[in-house]
């Protein structure tokens, strides 16, 4: 089993910035990549951003794509997610994931952490 662990989360006027991180522990090397997603109230859950554990290869959601960036760190475990030039529309929780392969289809994810809620006000 892998788990996760999220924080960071938090309420940001529209234009600040928020940093998410993601603890993991368990059975890492049964993953080899780490995961963003983000569920807003009434909505289905949608990718935000991957990275993979070994060569740090990135991948976004275009929404995202030039404000948030995905970091990861290997000796401590964690990945993180900078969110800069926050907007409204970017309110949602905020859930950390880990699979074996990429994957935008929240479906394909097998662990997932207890999310985080993040408030962009207007």
């Amino acid at each position: 089993q892998v788990q996760l662990v999220e924080s960071g989360g938090g309420l940001v006027q529209a234009g600040g910035s928020l940093r998410l991180s993601c603890a993991v522990s368990g059975s890492i090397f049964s993953t080899n990549v780490m995961g963003w997603f983000r569920q807003a109230a009434g909505k289905e859950r949608e990718f935000v951003a991957a990275i993979t554990w070994s060569g740090g290869n990135t991948y976004y959601a275009d929404s995202v794509k030039g404000r948030f960036t995905i970091s990861r760190d290997n000796t401590k475990n964690t990945v993180y997610l900078q969110m800069n030039s926050l907007k409204p529309e970017d309110t949602a929780v905020y859930y950390c994931a880990a699979r074996y392969g990429v994957s935008s289809d929240f479906h394909n994810w097998p662990y997932w952490g207890q999310g985080t809620q993040v408030t962009v006000s207007s």
